[in-house]
C-alpha cells in the first residue's frame, strides 16, 4: 500500500477572518444575522506598543522597529497599551495566533518491529529527532480492552523491541465508561511516568471513545501534552483520529466536556479493519455517507456500488488491486472520505463557526445515541444514520430532493446495514433535540441534501415539518424499530 500523508495546519486568528468572508458570500446557506458587537471604548490615546521582538532572551513591545531592534525576532503576536477613558483607565489588547500542525499519515503494519513511525513519527525536525532517538524512551500507551485482546501481544512485542519504557492502560473504553474517571487514569499514568512533555507523546490505540479519553487527558496534563492516535475502528479511521476535538460526556450529555487539540500525529494502519465484525463497520461506515451525501458525488456512487461487499471485505483491497497498483474501491472510499472531512475541518477546527456541514447527523443522534446507551444500546454512526434518514425525510418534506433521490440515500445505508429508524426518536425527542441545537448554537443551522452530494445549511425548520419528517421516515422504514 502506498504511504500517504496529510499534513495539517490551522491558525485560529486567520481562520476567525476568512470564516466570517465565508459567510458573507454564501448565497445558499440561511444563517442568522451576525451578532450585534458594540463598539470599542472611545480612546484619549494612540495605542502603544505593538510589535513584539525578541532580543536579549526577552520580548519588549515597540511601534516600530528601531536600528537596535533590527536583528531581532518578530513575533506573530501583537500587544497595544492605551488609554480607554476620560478617568485614565489603561487597556491592553493582545492578539496572538495558535497555530497547529498535525498529520494523518497512512502506515501499513504499524507494529512491525522495523518500523519506527509509532515512536518517531511525531517529530520532522532533524535536531530534536536525533535528540529523541539518543535518551531513553518512555511511553504512556492506552489500548482498548478489547483490542488488547486481539493485538496485545503485538503490542507489547512491538515496544520491548524498541526497549521503551511503557505504562501500558488495557482500559474498557465504551461509551458507557467515556466520563472524567478515565481521563484521571490516563493522566495519573501520565504523571507517574514522568514523561518528557515534548518528545514522549502518549499513543492511544483503540476507537473513537478511547482516542477522545487519551486526547482529553493529553491536552489537560501540564495543558499540552503531545499524543499520537491509532485508530483501530473504521469510526476512527475516517472521523474520531483526523480532527481536534477530544471529550468525555458529561450530566448525562454526550461530548460535554473536551478540548480543541489534535494529536501531533495520526497513523492509519487499514488491518486492524480486518477484525472487526459488520456491525463496527457499518457503524464506520455511517461517518463515510455523511460525507457522500454532504459534498462528494462520486463517494456517494461508489457506497451506491459497492456498499454491501465494502462491509463483506472488511474495507480490504483485494489482492490483485494491490500487485497491480491499482486503486480499488476500499482505497478509493477511505481516501475520499477521509479528504472530504479534513476539508471541512481544517479551516474551522476550533469551531469558531457552528455553521458545519459536518454536523450532518448529528442534531437529533445525540439525544437518541445517550437515550439508547443503557438498553438496546445504539452506536454513534447507528444513531447518526437514523438521523440522516430522517434528514432526508426533511429534505424531502420541505422540496430540496425528489422521493427518488430519498429512497436512492436510504438504500444506501441499508446496503451498508446501517438503520433509517427507530421509534425512540419521535416527535417529543425531535422537537427536543431542535430546543438544544438552538441553544448551544444559537440558531439551528441544519445541514440537508439538496441533491446527490450535495447539501445546504437551514435555520427556517418548522416543528411541522419535523413531524412530517418523521411519519415519512415510520412509513418508509423496513423494519418498525431497529434492534441491536
Amino acid at each position: 500500500m502506498q504511504q500517504s500523508v496529510v499534513a495539517i495546519k490551522a491558525t485560529s486568528v486567520r481562520h476567525s477572518r476568512l470564516q466570517s468572508r465565508v459567510i458573507r458570500k454564501s448565497k445558499a446557506a440561511i444563517v442568522a444575522p451576525p451578532p450585534i458587537v458594540a463598539p470599542p471604548p472611545p480612546t484619549t490615546s494612540a495605542p502603544r506598543g505593538g510589535l513584539l521582538v525578541y532580543k536579549d532572551d526577552a520580548w519588549r513591545t515597540t511601534p516600530a522597529l528601531t536600528p537596535d531592534l533590527v536583528d531581532g525576532e518578530i513575533s506573530d503576536a501583537r500587544l497595544d497599551r492605551r488609554t480607554i477613558n476620560s478617568r485614565g483607565d489603561t487597556e491592553w489588547a493582545v492578539e496572538a495566533p495558535i497555530t497547529f500542525s498535525y498529520r494523518v499519515r497512512e502506515c501499513p503494519d504499524v507494529l512491525n518491529p522495523r518500523s519506527d513511525a509509532l515512536l518517531f513519527g511525531h517529530l520532522s525536525d532533524g535536531a530534536t529527532l536525533a535528540h529523541a532517538r539518543a535518551r531513553k524512551l518512555k511511553r504512556v500507551v492506552v489500548v482498548d480492552s478489547v483490542v488488547h485482546q486481539l493485538h496485545g501481544e503485538r503490542i507489547e512485542a512491538y515496544f520491548a523491541h524498541h526497549d521503551v519504557e511503557t505504562r501500558l492502560l488495557v482500559l474498557p473504553t465504551t461509551e458507557e465508561n467515556k466520563n472524567m474517571d478515565m481521563v484521571l487514569t490516563v493522566a495519573e499514568a501520565i504523571h507517574d511516568l514522568g514523561i518528557d512533555r515534548r518528545l514522549d507523546p502518549v499513543i492511544a490505540i483503540g476507537g473513537g471513545v478511547c482516542m477522545d479519553i487519551v486526547g482529553f487527558a493529553a491536552s489537560i496534563y501540564r495543558r499540552k501534552t503531545p499524543y499520537v492516535r491509532v485508530p483501530t475502528t473504521l469510526m476512527g479511521y475516517v472521523d474520531a483520529s483526523i480532527g481536534a476535538k477530544t471529550g468525555v460526556n458529561f450530566a448525562g450529555k454526550k461530548n460535554k466536556l473536551g478540548a480543541y487539540v489534535p494529536p501531533a500525529l495520526t497513523l492509519l494502519d487499514r488491518s486492524f479493519l480486518g477484525t472487526l465484525d459488520a456491525r463496527q463497520l457499518s457503524n464506520g461506515a455511517a461517518e463515510i455517507v455523511k460525507m457522500a451525501l454532504v459534498k462528494d458525488a462520486e463517494l456517494f456512487s461508489l457506497l451506491e456500488e459497492h456498499g454491501p461487499s465494502l462491509i463483506e471485505g472488511k474495507f480490504q483491497d483485494r489482492p490483485g488491486d494491490v500487485e497491480s497498483n491499482a486503486v480499488g474501491a476500499p482505497s478509493r472510499v477511505l481516501t475520499l472520505a477521509i479528504q472530504t472531512m479534513l476539508e471541512e475541518l481544517a479551516p474551522n477546527l476550533w469551531e469558531d463557526s457552528l455553521t458545519r456541514l459536518v454536523d450532518f447527523g448529528h442534531i437529533f443522534s445525540m439525544e437518541l445515541e445517550m437515550e439508547a446507551l443503557h438498553s438496546n444500546k445504539l452506536f454513534h454512526g447507528e444513531a447518526v444514520a437514523i438521523d440522516m434518514a430522517l434528514c432526508a425525510c426533511l429534505a424531502t418534506v420541505r422540496g430540496h430532493i425528489d422521493s427518488s433521490i430519498r429512497d436512492r440515500i436510504l438504500a444506501v445505508m441499508r446496503g451498508l446495514g446501517l438503520p433509517t429508524y427507530h421509534e425512540l426518536l419521535d416527535e417529543k425527542m425531535a422537537l427536543f433535540a431542535i430546543e438544544e441545537r438552538i441553544k448551544f448554537s444559537q440558531t439551528i443551522k441544519m445541514p440537508l441534501p439538496v441533491g446527490v452530494g450535495a447539501s445546504r445549511i437551514y435555520d427556517d425548520i418548522s416543528s411541522d415539518e419535523i413531524v412530517a419528517a418523521l411519519a415519512m421516515a415510520k412509513g418508509l422504514s423496513a423494519e418498525p424499530e431497529f434492534s441491536p
